[in-house]
């Protein structure tokens, strides 16, 4: 099976994280990006090296999901290790493995340490759990490979316990902009849910409160519904069972032709049968539905199980982003309700792709301000962005002011940062333990080189980033940090979205009027014309 063009960077980078020594690493794509695909090719690859290779995850369907894909792909086939089931004496490669069944002591005992010299978890925000570690510590010279969807900070910290790094992450913005699933558009509906008395539990809110404290707005709901889905695929994520029995109930009786499925569900195959193929619409269940079912056909998304865990919330979201051509499927509409709470860490459709929570907030604030008009996720996002960024220049102003001000060459951090308008470096924290260590030597010693103040650097993983993004700069042909300072201590403006060459003719036209800005500019106001950078983007470029 080919590959797209992600995919083989994702296994280019996997395998080069392993070569380099960093045995345990992480992928993260959004769902529907075929990170099955990827894991199976990167499973080929080590079977072609000699490895034995586990692939590891907690439900039925995953394992059996895995266990086609890479038949289909690869042509290998796969033992399996569960039940009554062994892998043990198999001439197969390769081995899709239940935790809840390799995880016993008295059958893990039974292979040597370095039986498996691969492991793959599908799913791997659950591998800090007991049952997961104990495999993993047992076979504790293996390679690793975590894949999951994209996760928050808490959870990428949370992984950095085990992981030594992110090989690859795959965007869910890069994948809508390049389009391999489809847009999404946000509505926000102005029905205010008060969650207020809902407890937590294990850290996200208690399923049980949730759906007490959801009952008394079920039939609001269906009737918003109505208003907005009717002639949508719609899938809806409630708390319980007898919470999502009744909202099908009730959809019934506004006209929807609603079924609902869960794990007890004997017809369950035969119902997600009957959606897939139209024969109803709406599909109500009580999360059940969030990992191992692919429906493309989905186009509307109702979150009624609010959660803090932004990478149950991507799985949910996840189920409608896929393309659909075949059924006329345009983008996935995404109904968001005004969930009431005295918390503030609820996941909202901007958490889907927001990386900075600034950006996140402001963009919640945005959507809160239009309801009931469906709003695209990436031009919300942009809108929010600009917002963010006019206010953090704002607040940040005077003390950019002193660091233009100060006697050297060199340019401190937040000054490039905010010059090149990268939010990434911003709002960058530490998560691998070797990002936190102190910056090496020769680390400093390239910032300084290439012009940043090398003091204000507190950490490995930013001096990482900063260096690969000079070294990008470089080859995409941008000004470096010094043009970045000789030009904003003299009032210039955004100098880091320049084109080297365009800072250069300007200083070289200053230096030939005797280091004095030339009469005809001014430079709070002066602006390069747009040119075309080597990789087909715009660029601000010569002068006036």
């Amino acid at each position: 099976m080919e590959l797209r063009p992600y995919q083989t960077e994702a296994v280019e980078a996997i395998e080069k994280e392993w070569d380099e020594g960093r045995a345990r690493t992480l992928l993260v794509l959004p769902t529907g990006c075929g990170k099955t695909i990827v894991f199976c090719r990167i499973a080929e690859n080590r079977v072609k090296a000699g490895d034995r290779v586990l692939i590891l995850a907690h439900r039925d369907e995953l394992l059996d999901q895995a266990s086609d894909k890479l038949k289909k792909s690869t042509g290998l086939v796969t033992a399996k290790e569960k039940a009554e089931e062994s892998c043990l004496g198999s001439w197969y490669r390769v081995t899709v493995g239940s935790v809840q069944s390799m995880t016993r002591e008295n059958r893990l005992n039974k292979f040597s340490r370095d039986y498996f010299k691969s492991i793959i978890i599908d799913e791997a925000h659950h591998c800090l759990t007991d049952s997961y570690q104990r495999i993993l510590e047992h076979f504790d010279g293996a390679r690793v490979l975590g894949v999951t969807a994209t996760p928050d900070r808490s959870d990428m910290r949370n992984l950095g316990q085990y992981f030594n790094s992110l090989a690859y992450e795959y965007t869910l913005s890069r994948a809508i902009r390049e389009g391999y699933l489809c847009r999404i558009k946000a509505m926000t509906i102005p029905l205010n849910i008060d969650i207020t008395c809902v407890k937590q539990q294990n850290g996200d809110f208690s399923a049980a409160d949730v759906g007490t404290a959801l009952d008394p707005y079920l039939d609001g709901i269906a009737a918003e519904m109505e208003k907005h889905c009717k002639n949508r695929r719609t899938v809806v994520f409630l708390p319980l069972i007898k919470t999502s029995q009744k909202m099908c109930a009730i959809l019934r009786a506004h006209g929807f032709r609603a079924a609902e499925v869960n794990g007890g569900s004997a017809d369950r195959a035969e119902t997600l049968r009957d959606f897939a193929e139209g024969r109803t619409n709406v599909l109500c269940n009580s999360m059940l539905l969030t990992e191992g079912w692919d429906c493309p056909a989905v186009d509307c998304i109702v979150v009624l199980r609010p959660t803090k865990i932004r990478s149950l919330y991507c799985q949910m979201v996840g189920r409608g982003t896929r393309l659909s051509p075949a059924t006329g499927k345009e983008d996935l509409l995404l109904l968001d309700f005004l969930w009431h709470t005295s918390r503030h860490e609820l996941c909202r459709p901007a958490h889907l792709i927001c990386e900075s929570p600034e950006v996140a907030d402001q963009m919640t604030r945005n959507l809160n301000d239009d309801p009931e008009n469906a709003v695209d996720l990436e031009e919300a996002e942009e809108k929010a962005k600009d917002d963010v960024m006019l206010e953090r220049e704002a607040a940040l102003a005077k003390q950019l002011e002193e660091m233009r001000k100060r006697q050297r060459s060199l340019v401190d951090p937040l000054q490039f940062e905010m010059s090149i308008n990268a939010e990434d470096l911003a709002g960058y924290r530490p998560i691998f333990d070797w990002q936190m260590a102190p910056p090496s030597p020769k680390q400093l010693q390239i910032l300084e080189k290439r012009g940043i103040f090398p003091d204000e650097v507190k950490d490995a993983g930013m001096a990482t980033l900063l260096i690969d993004r000079l070294v990008k700069r470089q080859q995409e042909g941008l000004t470096t940090p010094k043009q970045i300072r000789f030009l904003e201590k003299r009032g210039f403006v955004h100098v880091g979205t320049w084109t080297f060459d365009s800072a250069k003719r300007l200083i070289d036209r200053i230096a030939a009027n005797n280091w004095r800005i030339p009469f005809d500019i001014t430079p709070s106001t002066y602006q390069p014309e747009l040119v075309q950078t080597p990789d087909g983007g715009l660029a601000v470029g010569g002068w006036w």
